[in-house]
């Protein structure tokens, strides 16, 4: 079983190493022991990551790191934001290295590696499909802006509202899923407003019952999703935060979009 590890990196010259090397010393997350196996068997694990643009020198940073065996480097000319650079992790992960697992993690370092085997742990022991993580479920996390605490509330209730999910935080980044997910699942959006999406389209998607069983609607099932406390390490804009305000209007439009019109 192989594990992607998609890595988006705009401008992070700086913390993109510390970040391979935290999560390169993190052990890859494990199969549950079985029966047959009573010792836990890690899982491989390659990196996909990809620069978005940068100006800052990310780009060589990340053609170094690609001289491993175990990253896949992709350096993209243009910057198109997170989305974009998600949705290129994703079709490298899914058609070039044939992952079966694919979890995103940002480069900044405001997300722990360390959290990777707890987000994992429900898709390895079979009970879900996609996970998504959140900051409010009792992790710590670095205290900052009262405004972006009360967005983000509003933001998940009206999300909550329209994809019937009881979600407590829509916009954390720490996303997993399966491979028949990722083979289902299609990225529209260039920027932050990837977060809105994904939660539309996993709240939405359908799945075979069995591995191979042609879709019909009496043998698919509605998707499995889990939420995991995740701990986190929130930048301030002086420290290299990229989202404004403007993102969050256009997550209310992604919201609306993905939930209503469903593309």
């Amino acid at each position: 079983m192989l594990l992607a590890v998609l890595i988006p990196a705009y401008n992070e010259r700086d913390l993109l190493p510390r970040l391979v090397e935290r999560l390169l010393a993190t052990p890859s997350p494990a199969l549950p022991a079985t029966a047959a196996n009573s010792h836990p068997q890690p899982i491989r694990r390659i990196l996909v990551i990809v620069d978005d643009g940068s100006t800052d020198g990310t780009a060589d940073v990340v053609r170094d790191l690609g001289a491993r065996d175990d990253i896949l480097a992709i350096v993209q000319d243009k910057n198109s934001g997170k989305g974009a650079a998600i949705r290129t992790a994703l079709e490298a992960a899914r058609d070039k290295v044939n992952a079966d697992i694919f979890l995103i993690q940002d480069a900044d370092l405001e997300y722990d590696p360390a959290d990777h085997a707890a987000i994992l742990a429900p898709i390895l022991n079979g009970r879900a499909d996609a996970v998504i993580g959140s900051r409010f479920l009792g992790q710590s996390h670095r205290v900052l802006y009262y405004w972006h605490a009360l967005a983000n509330g509003f933001i998940t209730r009206f999300s909550n509202m329209l994809t019937n999910l009881n979600l407590t935080d829509i916009e954390c980044c720490s996303k997993a899923f399966t491979r028949p997910v990722a083979d289902l699942l299609r990225i529209r959006e260039n920027r932050f407003g990837l977060e809105p999406e994904l939660v539309a389209r996993l709240a939405r998607m359908w799945l075979p019952n069995a591995p191979g069983q042609t879709e019909t609607p009496s043998t698919r099932r509605r998707l499995r999703i889990f939420e995991v406390p995740v701990s986190y390490a929130g930048r301030t804009y002086e420290e290299g935060k990229k989202i404004t305000w403007r993102d969050g209007v256009s997550a209310l439009r992604c919201i609306l979009r993905y939930n209503l019109f469903k593309p």
